[in-house]
């Protein structure tokens, strides 16, 4: 990855969670340096981002986060969903992998395979949920 790249996916991550979602927390966590990104453009724009998280990392699982679309309604998050479900399993042979989702978007997750696994709870001032996925 480039700088320039580096520098877009956390430029829109910026944008989306914390400027877009008024929420003020820590995006740079230390996880990045060990995570697989990924991410869609369109005409030299970012339409979609994610990570993916080596078991121990972020979570204790193999985790994806960080999703974004930044042109919604168009497939994008569910592209790079798939995208990142594949990832997890070609290099972490992962046959579950984990996600904190914002409470809203379960269908969402629901809609690539994903499960609710826990109650609501509260991060950084936002509703979410554990959500799993587990390799058919």
């Amino acid at each position: 990855m480039t700088t320039d790249e580096l520098y877009g996916l956390l430029r829109v991550r910026s944008e989306v969670f914390v400027v877009e979602q008024n929420c003020v927390y820590q995006d740079l966590d230390g996880d990045d340096q060990r995570a697989i990104h990924l991410w869609l453009t369109k005409e030299d724009k970012i339409v979609a981002l994610a990570r993916v998280c080596p078991a121990g990392t972020h979570m204790t699982e193999i985790s994806i986060g960080r999703v974004i679309s930044t042109e919604r309604g168009k497939g994008y998050g569910k592209q790079i969903m798939l995208h990142a479900i594949d990832a997890a399993v070609k290099h972490y042979d992962a046959k579950r992998i984990d996600i904190e989702a914002q409470e809203y978007a379960r269908g969402f997750y629901e809609s690539v395979g994903f499960k609710q696994t826990s109650d609501t709870f509260m991060l950084d001032g936002i509703s979410h949920i554990r959500m799993t996925w587990v390799k058919a």
